[in-house]
């Protein structure tokens, strides 16, 4: 943090302003670097649910072309490959923090279509939960898309 001090005390850095406002920017300024890496934190958490996800479903091809099948889309084996795609290959990127704004809008955008096909029986509190789940999911993704990848990332391997 940067801070542009004007001070036409005699006293310079001895100065009852100045040292007012290092009392209170030092403090401000250690807070920042120490939570640098939270973007990170944040992205492997959401994108380890992506990645964990995806490989669940690797064991279970006929469950989930069936659930797929159910809720009424066509060609299921072509949704399994692609939810597998999506899970496991944005959710690595996501979590390694390479194009970490377009991966993040992809996801919540999934997160969203997910809910709406799979989770809509409201009247099952425990699809309701998974409904709300993916929308909160959603909610997060779009602070990436917003704020970027942070200090930790592909994306910005060069500030960190």
């Amino acid at each position: 943090m940067k801070l542009l001090h004007l001070d036409s005390s005699i006293l310079a850095g001895n100065s009852a302003s100045r040292q007012l406002s290092t009392a209170i920017v030092d403090p401000l300024a250690k807070t920042q670097d120490n939570t640098k890496y939270l973007p990170f934190v944040g992205r492997a958490l959401i994108g380890g649910i992506f990645v964990l996800s995806g490989a669940g479903k690797l064991g279970a091809y006929s469950g989930i072309t069936a659930a797929i099948s159910a809720a009424g889309l066509p060609l299921a084996p072509l949704g399994f490959a692609i939810a597998i795609a999506v899970e496991i290959g944005l959710g690595f990127l996501l979590l390694i923090g390479y194009r970490a704004r377009p991966v993040a809008l992809t996801l919540a955008i999934w997160c969203v279509v997910t809910a709406i096909f799979f989770h809509r029986n409201f009247a099952d509190q425990n699809t309701f939960i998974h409904f709300l789940k993916n929308l909160m999911i959603a909610g997060g993704l779009l602070q990436i898309v917003h704020f970027g990848a942070g200090a930790l990332s592909v994306d910005n391997r060069r500030s960190a």
